[in-house]
């Protein structure tokens, strides 16, 4: 239940590396949205960048490292050293929100569930979602959009490889260079084929989005996180 009582002056935690422009982007978002005239009226955020957190697509398609351990022990560290709330900079990470919300004793927001109340609110009928093939395969956004009336549509295979593509070579890869035509066709495709919105269902694509000038109409999961993170740690947004 993400509807939990808010304490003035909350300290967030985020469970970052995942990769590190995702954390820091979330943190940034969170400083951009907050209410404040000085220093003193943003919140207090602590950042755990572990980089050693197991790919989680890896994971879930392949048999790859298990990313719980060490995503518990970030969530464990954070509210050792004070965070009243956590959150996850990544999307794929989700698939194991019970493990790391059972891991500690202060609550962790869903950025899925968040994304999903958001867009019922706006009346959003369609969307397209843009996602790892992790957080694809395990079906965890249209579990998470079940009973809300939406309809998630998703690339074709090969729309799906050049979004892959756009992530793991693109903005992990730090490549400013990149030539992102090919997913932004897949971007179009759904469009044409009903979506309202593009759902940025992987924490790389806002980057993406900004680091490759595409104009499209899209929601970002990363900033529903930051607005429900401000509002639950006391503060107001703007």
């Amino acid at each position: 239940d993400i509807d939990l009582h808010i304490r003035s002056g909350e300290t967030i935690g985020i469970i970052g590396g995942m990769g590190p422009l995702a954390a820091a982007d979330l943190f940034e978002k969170i400083i951009f949205h907050t209410k404040a005239s000085c220093d003193q009226d943003h919140l207090r955020t602590l950042i755990d960048s572990n980089c050693g957190i197991p790919d989680r697509t890896e994971a879930i398609l392949h048999g790859g490292a298990d990313p719980v351990p060490e995503l518990t022990a970030s969530a464990r560290g954070l509210e050792r050293q004070g965070a009243e709330l956590l959150l996850m900079a990544c999307n794929t990470a989700h698939c194991y929100y019970e493990a790391v919300q059972s891991a500690v004793s202060v609550p962790v927001l869903h950025m899925i569930r968040l994304t999903a109340r958001a867009l019922e609110e706006r009346g959003v009928k369609t969307a397209g979602l843009l996602a790892t093939d992790g957080t694809v395969e395990t079906g965890i956004y249209q579990r998470c959009f079940a009973g809300t009336g939406i309809r998630l549509l998703l690339p074709d295979r090969a729309g799906q490889r050049e979004l892959m593509d756009l992530v793991y070579q693109g903005v992990k890869a730090g490549r400013r260079d990149y030539d992102a035509g090919g997913a932004i066709r897949a971007m179009e495709d759904l469009l044409r084929r009903g979506a309202e919105t593009l759902i940025l269902g992987c924490t790389e694509l806002p980057l993406a989005i900004t680091q490759y000038g595409i104009r499209l109409p899209a929601t970002d999961p990363t900033l529903e996180l930051a607005l429900a993170a401000i509002r639950q740690a006391g503060a107001e947004t703007v």
